[in-house]
């Protein structure tokens, strides 16, 4: 299912607590909205193909009835949404609250301001929203002109004590990051070099050799794109995979890093600060999901309100499993602290921060 995620007279994006209130007050507002983002030119059955006006079954809300062929088709299907026995408006006021609050929040903080009964609830509505918040056809980065992308890996994780020297649970996240330069003069360039970040992609990979390494900036960047990276060896093949590679030596130099992969650091930093500030702790299982996340407000940075449809849309055929699946195996609970995350392995519980 495509939604449309562009502004319309008719779609309007929720730019304030006082205009949602106006735009979703109830149950139906909520499924007229998801109506008109689902079938902008009017219903068409997705049984028959017929379009014009549907039936409307009183008793089943939510469920819309073809006048020819009388299928029922649910407004709710291929969707994050889907099948789920929730009410509308809490996954609007999902959507909404993600949207709006710039550092995101946590299931509990969810959890209270909706005053849903179950913790469970709350954790499975922001999961299935974060596990959706990046396509799987996402456009890959760089290739414009007079631009680059630096890629580098960092280790998310912390002191892992009494496993022996040299052990450590710590998770190996690989970044690429577009690098702008701002017009010459503008207000806007206040640094010396006047380079920004464009879009970023995060993702967890199993190691740091040249197949993994390698096979994430295939993935991630546009090939024939300017990449710079430091002198790893798992980066060396870039050049014959068909990219503009640039390795830097570092030497453990910290000006180097600054001089030549500086927006890429900062990514890594940003992420580890908002993994601590906000979540104070991720599990390795679901790590992937909050660098969905991070990428996701990263990349929309200068415009949040528009991601607030785009959640509900490009969240569509997301296979989630359940809570109790998702939490009742032993796993390695990471708690974030300074620029570690320190790994303690036990039965998975709801957290309580």
């Amino acid at each position: 299912m495509v939604i449309d995620v562009l502004e319309r007279d008719d779609l309007l994006f929720p730019r304030s607590l006082p205009e949602f209130q106006r735009l979703f007050p109830d149950e139906a507002a909520c499924a007229a909205y998801l109506e008109r983002a689902r079938w902008s030119d009017g219903f068409v059955c997705q049984h028959c193909g017929t379009p014009g006006e549907p039936r409307y079954v009183s008793t089943r809300p939510g469920v819309l009835r073809c006048r020819k062929c009388r299928c029922d088709t649910s407004l709710t299907a291929g969707t994050v949404m889907e099948r789920t026995h929730t009410p509308l408006s809490v996954w609007f006021w999902a959507a909404y609250l993600v949207a709006s609050q710039t550092p995101g929040m946590s299931a509990v903080q969810f959890q209270r301001q909706l005053g849903l009964p179950r913790y469970e609830t709350a954790f499975q509505i922001l999961h299935k929203l974060r596990a959706g918040m990046v396509r799987p056809d996402q456009d890959r980065i760089g290739g414009n002109p007079g631009e680059h992308v630096e890629a580098d890996e960092t280790y998310v994780g912390g002191r892992t004590r009494g496993k022996g020297r040299g052990v450590h649970d710590m998770v190996l996240v690989a970044g690429a990051v577009e690098v702008k330069q701002r017009k010459h003069g503008g207000s806007l360039n206040k640094l010396r070099t006047g380079r920004y970040a464009g879009r970023v992609r995060l993702a967890v990979v199993p190691d740091r050799s040249t197949k993994s390494l390698g096979g994430f900036i295939e993935r991630v960047v546009t090939p024939g794109a300017s990449i710079i990276t430091d002198d790893w060896s798992g980066y060396a093949a870039l050049g014959k995979r068909g990219y503009l590679h640039t390795a830097i030596a570092q030497r453990g130099d910290v000006q180097v890093a600054e001089t030549f992969l500086p927006i890429i650091h900062l990514v890594f930093s940003n992420l580890k600060t908002w993994l601590r500030g906000i979540h104070h702790g991720v599990s390795p299982q679901h790590l992937q999901a909050y660098l969905n996340e991070f990428t996701f407000r990263f990349n929309r940075r200068f415009y949040p309100f528009n991601a607030f449809r785009s959640l509900l849309g490009i969240a569509g055929d997301i296979t989630m499993p359940s809570f109790m699946q998702k939490n009742h195996d032993p796993l390695h609970l990471v708690g974030v602290c300074d620029n570690w995350i320190s790994t303690l392995t036990t039965m998975a519980a709801p957290c309580s921060n």
